[in-house]
């Protein structure tokens, strides 16, 4: 199985959060192979510029591999899946998000109940604060 993680779920992943349960860390260690798509990456990077989030952009970029993880790069083919989706979420990240886990037929991985509703392919985490 092919896990694209979200940004939320990745900056966790990052940060050794103890809202990532044993599930959600079994299942990231068993994947065949983990994504982190470069609108991650983008959406880290505004929110850094906004002071909405406190990381370091190059710490973030650096996580993807060091995580063992791969790169996503956004194609345009992924771009013009995103037309099609319901207006279900205003979110331009995560929509983006959704429409390359439908076009790579990936499995994308969100604590965000609002995007499970676009398609089966993503696949809803409970964070549990008390889990680690």
């Amino acid at each position: 199985m092919i896990l694209l993680l979200d940004t939320q779920i990745y900056l966790w992943y990052l940060a050794d959060s103890p809202r990532m349960t044993e599930d959600l860390q079994d299942q990231i260690a068993g994947a065949d192979d983990v994504l982190i798509s470069a609108v991650s990456i983008w959406e880290a990077a505004i929110k850094i510029g906004l002071g909405t989030l406190d990381a370091n952009i190059a710490d973030v970029v650096r996580g993807v591999n060091a995580s063992g993880f791969s790169e996503l790069p956004v194609t345009v083919h992924a771009a013009s899946v995103d037309v099609g989706l319901p207006a279900i979420h205003a979110d331009p990240f995560d929509r983006l998000l959704v429409a390359q886990a439908i076009s790579g037929r990936f499995h994308l991985v969100s604590a965000d109940a609002a995007i499970a509703q676009y398609s089966a392919v993503v696949q809803l985490v409970r964070p549990d604060a008390n889990s680690r």
